[in-house]
């Protein structure tokens, strides 16, 4: 307790640090309070009682709006559009030459990229903010239906996402952490506190604080598990050749590159529950018994079958994501253009196979664990888990709270020993990063 005591001294003691901190509460605080404004013309008492339990895509974008979905909110459709967006100028600049060149011009590139997430992000919005009022706003909850409370509610949704975006935006600059990511975080952990208490009143029959203690001991031995996951690592030994340049001697030191066991991040989860997402939708429009049996075989997310190719979907996808991202032909040719090399394996095309086959190996535990996170709210479900709480023992939520955690006090960390105080974390100390960081081949 006093070492805790001092490093927050200590962290206090940091302006420029305080200053972020502060910044961050500050902008996140902002988002949380436009989370509850309801859209102008909308009942929000009429429109609780007819969207009380969203279910399946919705009930999965309301977690990561912060009920700002459910709610109708200004922030409604939140940071999802940008986050689809930036996913698919990602793909894009994979598969289309000149993108590919864009991304290799360096800031000017990086600048022209973000313009044109944008102006794809308000595409999107422009896109999913009608259906939204159409599916999720229903008409008994609008006071005046008609042509403007659906076109002012249209540009208010889609300046809402501009303005959350631009949030995020201003976190990553004046603030710690990634901004969209941590918009993203302070949705999900909104909702713990109230997911406890459900539990905790589910419970109360059956062994009452008793079983909420198991489980939540259990939750914590889960998110270390994901700790695990997120910070594994298999380093790659490298060594530089010796440069002379006057009287100093650069290279010669042993380094390593860190290739992660789960490079693909939660991309698969998303991709895989975006696809097990259409045998449901196809229940409500099947017409023959048979579709619509099969249809409502997978729509159970408690059913082996849901789970089974739920978890095929995530391990492929792994695959997938981390073929695409992740290039190790590229890193062998950085490498031999710096002069550095794997011990024991020749420079260029062996270094690329190498470094190809231990991805391939570590890729394989990596997104088994990765599809066993994934389905852990199943088997808390069928333990008898509340549907609130079991959400927080896996999938995407867990995976993207525990990450962003991680990468704020990491940040904190930096600034920490920067100015020579002890860290956070004892094993986050930094005793000498490598010239290829994992930043720059890991998605």
């Amino acid at each position: 307790m006093k070492k805790l005591i001092e490093t927050l001294t200590n962290i206090y003691k940091i302006e420029d640090l305080r200053v972020r901190i502060l910044n961050t509460l500050f902008f996140l605080l902002i988002y949380r309070l436009g989370s509850f404004v309801v859209l102008p013309g909308v009942d929000s008492l009429a429109l609780e009682q007819a969207n009380s339990n969203p279910q399946g895509l919705a009930a999965l974008i309301n977690s990561f709006a912060g009920g700002a979905f459910s709610r109708a909110s200004i922030f409604a459709l939140g940071i999802m559009p940008y986050i689809s967006a930036s996913i698919v100028m990602q793909l894009a600049g994979i598969a289309i030459p000149s993108l590919q060149k864009l991304q290799k011009e360096g800031e000017s590139g990086r600048r022209k990229i973000n313009q044109w997430t944008r102006f794809l992000t308000v595409l999107i919005c422009a896109g999913q903010a009608p259906g939204y009022l159409a599916t999720q706003v229903p008409a008994e909850a609008v006071v005046n239906p008609g042509f403007f409370f659906n076109f002012s509610s249209v540009v208010i949704l889609i300046t809402g996402t501009l303005f959350v975006m631009w949030l995020g935006e201003r976190i990553t600059d004046k603030g710690l952490g990634n901004g969209v990511s941590l918009i993203i975080a302070i949705g999900i952990i909104s909702d713990l506190p109230t997911a406890i208490f459900f539990e905790g009143d589910a419970r109360s029959n059956q062994g009452g604080m008793v079983m909420l203690l198991i489980e939540i001991v259990f939750l914590l031995l889960v998110i270390l598990a994901n700790i695990l996951l997120i910070q594994g690592t298999r380093r790659v030994p490298l060594q530089f050749a010796k440069k002379i340049v006057g009287n100093k001697q650069y290279g010669g030191a042993r380094q390593y590159l860190p290739l992660k066991v789960n490079a693909a991040g939660v991309m698969p989860i998303i991709f895989a529950q975006a696809i097990m997402f259409i045998p449901i939708t196809l229940v409500g429009f099947a017409d023959s018994e048979t579709l619509t049996g099969f249809a409502a075989a997978f729509a159970d997310i408690t059913g082996f079958w849901y789970n089974f190719v739920f978890a095929v979907l995530i391990i492929l996808f792994t695959y997938f994501y981390t073929a695409i991202t992740f290039s190790p032909q590229q890193i062998a040719e950085d490498l031999k253009r710096n002069g550095g090399f794997v011990p024991g394996v020749k420079p260029g095309r062996k270094t690329s196979e190498f470094i190809d086959n231990i991805i391939s190996r570590i890729t394989l535990p990596g997104s088994i664990f990765l599809a066993l996170v994934a389905i852990m709210p199943a088997f808390a479900k069928i333990v008898g888990v509340s549907p609130q709480f079991s959400r927080f023992f896996g999938g995407t939520s867990l995976l993207i709270m525990v990450g962003v955690v991680l990468d704020t006090l990491q940040q904190i960390e930096s600034h920490l020993l920067m100015r020579h105080y002890d860290g956070l974390m004892k094993s986050g100390k930094i005793k000498g990063r490598s010239a290829l960081s994992s930043a720059s081949y890991t998605a």
